[in-house]
């Protein structure tokens, strides 16, 4: 699977909140299909369709020893959609920052923001474009 594909695969298998729930069980430990459905309020047949989407996307690995199926998170996919979600924190923190000077600066010149509040008499409070 190609990289962007794979990114694909891991946020369509995160988008889901119970394949998160499974995810926090795994950071912990590695678990059988029974541990992780004891605190699911969904059958086994149903976790274990969780358990295959996660797989899919690499997000977990699972071992077989004697007749148990253990299942353990993968750390590598979860890093990697990381890194992608950080450089866009990266761009709005930024944003957000020349905003703040922006309007730092709007404020030491006493000029007013793009909105303020005039009364009107027959609405008082009421909020109105600023006129130029």
């Amino acid at each position: 699977m190609s990289g962007s594909d794979q990114l694909s695969a891991v946020f369509s298998a995160l988008a889901d909140p119970t394949r998160r729930a499974i995810l926090a069980e795994l950071a912990d430990r590695e678990a059988t299909v029974t541990e992780l459905t004891a605190p699911l309020p969904i059958s086994m047949p149903a976790v274990s369709r969780h358990l295959k989407a996660l797989e899919r996307a690499g997000l977990i690995s699972r071992t077989r020893s004697g007749k148990l199926r253990m299942s353990r998170i993968e750390a590598a996919p979860l890093r990697e959609a990381a890194e992608w979600i950080e450089r866009y924190r990266r761009f709005w923190d930024t944003s957000l920052t020349r905003l703040d000077a922006h309007l730092a600066a709007v404020q030491a010149a006493g000029r007013p923001t793009d909105r303020t509040v005039i009364p009107d008499s027959e609405s008082p409070g009421k909020t109105h474009d600023k006129e130029n």
